[in-house]
Order: structure tokens, then sequence, then C-alpha cells
């Protein structure tokens, strides 16, 4: 018995053997014990978990999934996590052990899952994972490309991030319509802000709404004094910033506030 692949659930099921382990291959896998992999399907990547170090959880809001998985996979029956990863509490599940993400994930909630990987960041050192390749471009990016955006410096803030290949359309069932990219996360060192979080997160998103505009004019409303606007990084874009420049910009903005 296979599983349908479920239009709403964005679901299309990797049946390639060569690059599910590929993909189970790209968690380095240290200062961890436990990998939550997101959305199994059939588990064609998960075959290829259960054989490494760390424990493999699987988390599968898909109920024909979770009873495909149960009658295959009898040592992970316990692992498996009836839910829709986007609301759940990591420590309900792990206390306050660290775990790794990692999972093809279905197109429509990709970028979602990558905000709570950043909203649980001390929590998970390592994620990898498959998306649409324009998606897994765009959070790689750097400053200069007109790509990078909003979801490339909040990722680029708290984790260091790798392009590691391309996925074509027909090692899927059903073939979705474009490419895939997979990328690796990993956490910085250092992965907390010097700067007001969600100021930086306020000063990121407000500038690449008006991507086109300079700086001067994008945060007008953050209603900044004009000594400040007189800085010469209000004459730049967003798109030419860097992440650190856009935490320095965020500490000026502090600054100025008091």
């Amino acid at each position: 018995m296979n599983v349908r692949a479920k239009k709403h659930l964005g679901q299309h099921f990797l049946n390639d053997e060569h690059i599910s382990q590929q993909i189970a291959n790209s968690l380095i896998g240290e200062n961890y014990k436990n990998v939550l992999e997101i959305g199994p399907g059939m588990g064609v990547l998960t075959k290829y978990l259960l054989k490494k170090k760390y424990t493999t959880h699987v988390i599968e809001i898909d109920k024909e999934s979770v009873e495909y998985l149960k009658a295959h996979y009898l040592n992970l029956a316990d692992r498996i996590i009836p839910k829709d990863f986007l609301k759940i509490d990591l420590t309900e599940f792990f206390g306050d052990e660290q775990v790794a993400i990692i999972g093809n994930f279905p197109y429509n909630i990709s970028t979602q899952i990558v905000f709570k990987t950043l909203e649980n960041r001390s929590q998970i050192p390592e994620f990898s994972g498959m998306f649409q390749k324009e998606v897994a471009l765009r959070i790689a990016e750097k400053e200069g490309s007109k790509v990078y955006g909003i979801l490339s410096v909040l990722t680029q803030a708290f984790y260091d991030v790798e392009y590691l290949f391309t996925v074509p359309p027909s090692v899927f069932n059903p073939p979705p319509k474009v490419d895939s990219g997979v990328i690796r996360l990993t956490r910085k060192e250092n992965y907390t802000l010097p700067v007001d979080e969600k100021l930086f997160y306020k000063v990121v998103k407000t500038a690449f709404q008006q991507r086109r505009k300079t700086l001067r004019n994008s945060l007008k409303t953050l209603n900044l004094s004009d000594s400040l606007r007189e800085d010469v990084i209000f004459a730049k874009r967003p798109e030419q910033l860097s992440v650190q420049e856009f935490i320095n910009l965020t500490s000026k903005i502090e600054k100025d506030a008091i």
C-alpha cells in the first residue's frame, strides 16, 4: 500500500534513493543526539536517517502516512509525532535537549518552517532540507543580489547557510513544476543579537517592503531623527546591506530613540 500525495498538504514524494541518501548525509551530526524529520511521507529519507548514530524522530500531519510508517518502520513507532510542526512546542517532546531538523519540506509551508526554526534556534543547532530552488537560493544569497531579502538576512543573522545541490522535478511523484534545492543551516557560535531582536526584525522587514527605495525613504515610518537620516547608510537600498550592516543600522536606530 502506497500513500496518495495530497495536493492540500503540498506533498511531492521523493523516489530517488541516491538523493534521499545525500540529504540524510547532509547533516554533520555534531553536538546533538536527536533529529526531527518533518513530513516523512513513506519514509524514503527516514530509512537512511535510522542508520545514523543519532535518534531519529518524525513529525507527520498526514494520517495515511502515519499509518504507513507505523506498519513499515516498527522500530520508529514510538517516535512518530502525528502533529503539525508549525504548532508544536519542541520542549514538549525534547525537553531542553538539542534537536536537528531535516526534511523534504512541502513548498507551501517551507518559509514558515524556517521562521519557526529561527524562533527556536537555541534548541536547533543544525537544519538541512529541500525547498523550492528559488526559496533555497534566496535563503543562501548574499547582499548585492535581487533575490537577497528578508529571509536571507534573518536566517543569516543566526545561521551559516550553504546551498548544497539542486534536485530535478523528475525524481518526485507527482513531479513539481520547478527544481528543488537542498540547503544546510549551521547555527552560529554566537546566535544572540547585540541589539533588540524585535526592532531588528522590524527594520529588516520595513526596509525590504520597499526594496527599490533608499533606506531614507523606506524607513520613514520609524520616525527617525533628521540627524540620523543624514548618516551615509541611509543613502543605500536594503539589498546593498550585509547582515552585519543591518545589525549596525538597528543599533543606530536604537540609540536614536533614547
